[in-house]
């Protein structure tokens, strides 16, 4: 009878374990469709000078010339998340309307410009990849399917006509050899269709790995920390000088196409901050 009893007992007990152990790894579900939101912050400098003071910081060229930026506003688009496994999470891809947004160094607070995204997937994400720019395949979609961006490009001076489209980077400022004195303004862009055109596609895309992993929960917001280092204008990859050539341009000519690839290299993650 007590061998029954204990028997009896023993078998509960295994019931018991079992459906808590049930219950732990519903807890645990790895198909968990939760999401939180997770903060970008731009922060524009020049690598040895510290933040961008429009009108009054200047640096110095590979070249030996000074300049410095009375105006400095990019676009930032197609912002991809990419985990640990190597897969994508696309932040409303060629949706300009959603997922498009305008880094203007106007707006900086205490030199940072933040973007904030929501309806990020809960995961644990190692690199960050977005375009400079705006993509063919969301220009082609006509200015109906990008109203919105449309209008704030607009707003900051940030499109030609529609025809044109948009600009991806706009700097202006002053250039020189003793000081920087001569005005400049060098806005780069597709100029519309670039197929149909025939003309370079100055839109880029750009991954960064993340120093610290992303970790997005429903209640912690990450912040990836991006620094873009805007000396590589003059002095990246291609050492550059302004003159009475290039120093007013829009679109994308040879020397635009030059300041592109320059500035690619601008960016990196300082730090990830996951609160």
């Amino acid at each position: 009878m007590k061998i029954y009893k204990f028997l009896s007992l023993l078998f509960i007990a295994f019931n018991l374990f079992t459906l808590s152990s049930c219950r732990n790894s519903d807890d645990d579900d790895p198909q968990d469709t939760s999401t939180g939101n997770l903060q970008i912050k731009f922060e524009n400098g020049f690598n040895n000078l510290g933040n961008i003071v429009l009108n009054q910081t200047v640096q110095t060229s590979a070249a030996g010339q000074k300049h410095n930026f009375s105006a400095l506003k990019y676009v930032i688009s197609n912002i991809t998340l990419i985990d640990e496994g190597g897969n994508e999470f696309k932040y409303n891809e060629n949706n300009p309307d959603k997922g498009a947004f305008i880094i203007d160094q106007a707006d900086a607070v205490a030199g940072v410009v933040y973007l904030d995204l929501n309806g990020i997937p809960k995961n644990n994400y190692k690199k960050v990849r977005f375009g400079l720019g705006i993509s063919q395949k969301a220009y082609l979609l006509g200015q109906n399917g990008q109203a919105e961006f449309w209008t704030k490009a607009k707003q900051k001076g940030m499109s030609w006509s529609w025809a044109a489209g948009y600009v991806f980077v706009k700097l202006e400022g002053k250039y020189g050899t003793a000081s920087a004195d001569t005005e400049f303004m060098n806005h780069t862009g597709n100029m519309g269709n670039v197929t149909a055109n025939n003309t370079p596609d100055l839109y880029r895309e750009i991954t960064l790995n993340l120093p610290t992993t992303a970790r997005v929960t429903a209640q912690v917001r990450p912040s990836i920390h991006i620094l873009a280092d805007l000396n590589q204008f003059l002095s990246g990859s291609k050492t550059l000088s302004l003159n009475t050539e290039n120093n007013v341009m829009m679109g994308s000519s040879q020397h635009l196409v030059d300041v592109t690839n320059n500035l690619t290299s601008m960016f990196k993650v300082d730090h990830v901050h996951n609160d």
